[in-house]
């Protein structure tokens, strides 16, 4: 059974490209264009690893997702890793988030790196 990569993205063409990314790669995809904060859909769910932008239609709902996320014994072990082009929001805390085990990808980026 293939690895299962949740990306929630509020940008479809970036949903999009993952998607085409990920599956040519052999991942299985679910994808969401919102923050799917209800813990019960995400264990439902069951991703082995989820990709999140930091904003969210101007809002840090990726930060608010990752707090969620790590307070709820169910999820608190699901890597996550950061793919925005917030570059300053996330330097902010970035040192947090890689405590957390949170990994950072800035966008733009290279698909081959």
């Amino acid at each position: 059974m293939p690895q299962h990569v949740l990306v929630m993205n509020d940008n479809q063409e970036i949903l999009d490209a993952f998607q085409m990314i990920l599956e040519d790669e052999g991942y299985q995809v679910t994808l969401s264009s919102y923050i799917i904060n209800d813990m019960n859909e995400l264990r439902r769910i069951h991703p082995d690893l989820i990709i999140l932008d930091f904003m969210f239609e101007g809002k840090d709902g990726g930060w608010q997702m990752i707090q969620l996320l790590k307070m709820h014994k169910g999820t608190a072990d699901i890597p996550v890793i950061i793919c925005t082009a917030a570059q300053r929001e996330v330097r902010d805390i970035e040192s947090f988030l890689q405590s957390k085990g949170v990994g950072i990808v800035y966008t733009p980026f290279d698909i081959d790196e």
